[in-house]
Formats: C-alpha cells, structure tokens, sequence
C-alpha cells in the first residue's frame, strides 16, 4: 500500500525560557530523532540554529516563525528547493571589526560549504534594537528604524535577485545583566529571542520570503561555570553560520489563487506544483505542554487527523495547556516518550493498544428513528 509522507511539525517557542530549545541549538537532538521517523519534519530557526553549530537534516524545513503560523492556518504551503540564493543584511550600528568578522563569516560559508550568497548590504542607519522583558517572563524587543531594515531587503531582492535573508543585527550588550547570567548558567529566559523574532516576521510578512536572524555582540569573557545548553553560543564572534545554513535550503512560499491579503508585498511567483507541503498535510505535531497558545498550533489542532502530542518535561515560562483550550492532546513526560507514539503513529498502531489496561468497546446510544430492520 502506498502511504503519503509522514509529516511532522516540531514547535518550540522563542524566548519563553524553555528546559529544552531555550539555548543555542539545544532542541537539535530532538529535531534529529524526530526526522530519523518521519519523512518531512517542519521546524523553525529556534529550534535548528545553534550559533557556529548546525546539523544538515536533508528531511527538515527551515520554516520562520511568522511563515510558520500562516501556512499552518493554510494562507501558504511550503515549497522545497535545492538551493537558496541567500542576501546578507549587516546592520550600520555594527562596529568596522565586528562587521569584518562577519563578513568573513558569510565568505566562508561560500568557500568551505558551497553556500550561495549574492552581495550584501549594509542598512542606511542603525537599526537601534531595544530589548524587553514581558511580565510572563518571555523577551521581546523593538527596531528603531524598520524602514531602514526594508530598504535594504528589498534591495537585495530585487536587485541581487535574493530568494532568502539573513539579518545580522547589532543587539546590545548587557554584560552585568542578571538575565545574561542566569542565561549562561543554564536558567532563565534568552534575553535575544523575542528581538530576532521580531526583525525577522517584518521580512518575512512584508516581502513573503525566508528569513532568519543572528545577532552582533562582542565575545564575552571566560566563565567556567557555563552550561553545556549556553555554550554554543560563545564559541566564537559570530551567530551567523546557521543561519546561512538553514536559509540556504529554507523552502520557499506559494500561496493558493486568491493572494493572501496578511503578505503586504508579493515580490516573488512561485506556482504551486505537486510537490508542496500543505497545513492539511501534517500528521502530528509535537509541543511543550505549558506552551499550547501559539497561533500554528492553535491552527492545526482543528485537523481532526492532525495527532497533538504536548511533551510535559520541556517546562517554559508560559502556562497554557492543551486542556485550558480544549485541544485534544497525548500527553507524555519526555520527547523520549514522543518519539514512540510518533513511530505507533506513523505505523496505524493506536496507542492504547501498547498498554496493558485495553478496554472494552462501549455501545453508543442512537436517539430517533429506529435504524432499518430493527424491531
């Protein structure tokens, strides 16, 4: 029997401070397990991005938070490619030597992974990135010139012709913050993320295609007591080669007939070909317990066949559970626990029939006119 591909979107919120795909790239082991099993797996940059580290899933899309959102209300599906023509956005407000490193960084992408890179853009101001702190704890942040961050995307699409954009933007450094302390030692909330979301949703709603973001900070000092989950992040200058990495395979968006009125400007006409990923695609989708409130979620939990499997041990700083909005959900204790039903799943093995306590099918009651021969 010929099945469809087994899809998986695997979700875990920016900047919500959680155990596992709070820090650099922590979530990768998970996203590796989970595309051994399944035939597509549909993740986001904060789960696959982890600074200077990064791990090639030929089965993975690199899909931006705001796109993610959007294709699974169904507004646009995703479309693979082989390749990205990747435009670099470098912030005015970084440093000269700052900005050198990270265009050696993108250099050394082309020379040593092949990456293809058109010619960069240094924005006509800075982009003035404030950092913000929601009272559940969750980062956030603003841009004080987004027109400026625009400008230069929309340079690099329509004139280096760019199918996606990395963003490196100067993020300011807190050196004596007690969040960036806690955050180095394993606790607390990634004081960045909200901030990186932010800049690149604007991209990605306004020119409708892949976009992801690094920051610019200057190195910090040694601290021997880091944690194993912070330390990618401080293994060098640079955020920088994940990025490129992710958008240089970051499946493209088309959208149905009618042109979806939440993209503003459509500067790319892709045609949906047999191929594309649709939200009406996904087979299950895999979150933390406490954090069911996002919007891609809130979308696919109405798929009846779509399997919601909310993983308790990954604890973030929300508390929205899947039973507070009435989402039917597999609760399991560990993403260990997720990857079984995840194989019972794909397999057409109902769960409860792994369990030692099966029970007894009920009868339900038929209210009204007597069904055909029946006395």
């Amino acid at each position: 029997m010929i099945q469809r591909p087994y899809t998986v979107v695997l979700i875990i919120p920016t900047g919500v401070g959680a155990a596992i795909g709070g820090y650099a790239g922590d979530a990768l082991p998970v996203a590796r397990a989970i595309s051994a099993i399944c035939d597509r797996l549909i993740t986001h940059p904060n789960v696959l991005n982890g600074a200077q580290l990064y791990w090639n899933l030929p089965n993975a899309l690199y899909v931006e938070g705001y796109a993610l959102d959007k294709f699974a209300s169904g507004c646009i599906g995703l479309q693979p490619v082989h390749q990205n023509r990747v435009g670099l956005i470098l912030d005015q407000g970084i440093e000269p030597e700052l900005r050198l490193r990270h265009l050696q960084v993108a250099d050394a992408a082309r020379a040593t992974l092949g990456l293809n890179l058109t010619d960069y853009v240094v924005t006509d101001a800075p982009l003035n990135v404030e950092l913000r702190t929601a009272a559940s704890g969750a980062s956030w942040g603003t841009i004080g010139n987004p027109d400026s961050l625009l400008r230069s995307a929309e340079v690099l699409i329509e004139q280096a012709k760019a199918d996606a954009i990395a963003v490196v933007a100067r993020f300011p450094d807190d050196l004596g913050s007690e969040a960036l302390q806690a955050y180095r030692h394993g606790q607390g909330v990634d004081p960045l993320a909200g901030a990186e979301a932010v800049i690149s949703h604007l991209i990605v709603r306004t020119f409708q295609v892949p976009c992801a973001h690094a920051p610019a900070l200057m190195p910090l000092p040694l601290d021997p007591d880091l944690s194993p989950r912070s330390a990618a992040e401080e293994l060098g200058y640079t955020f920088l080669p994940c990025v490129l990495v992710g958008l240089s395979r970051a499946p493209q968006f088309v959208e149905r007939q009618n042109p979806n009125p939440n993209f503003l400007v459509q500067t790319q006409n892709f045609t949906s070909l047999p191929g594309d990923i649709w939200a009406s695609d996904v087979d299950a989708v895999v979150v933390p317990a406490s954090a069911c409130g996002g919007s891609a979620l809130l979308s696919l939990s109405r798929q009846s066949r779509t399997q919601i499997i909310a993983v308790e041990e990954n604890q973030t700083s929300m508390q929205v559970s899947p039973e507070d909005l009435g989402i039917q959900a597999i609760r399991v204790n560990s993403y260990l626990e997720a990857l079984g039903v995840l194989v019972a799943h794909r397999a057409g093995i109902s769960a409860e029939a792994l369990s030692p306590s099966l029970s007894s099918l009920h009868c339900l009651s038929v209210r009204g006119k007597p069904a055909s021969g029946s006395t």
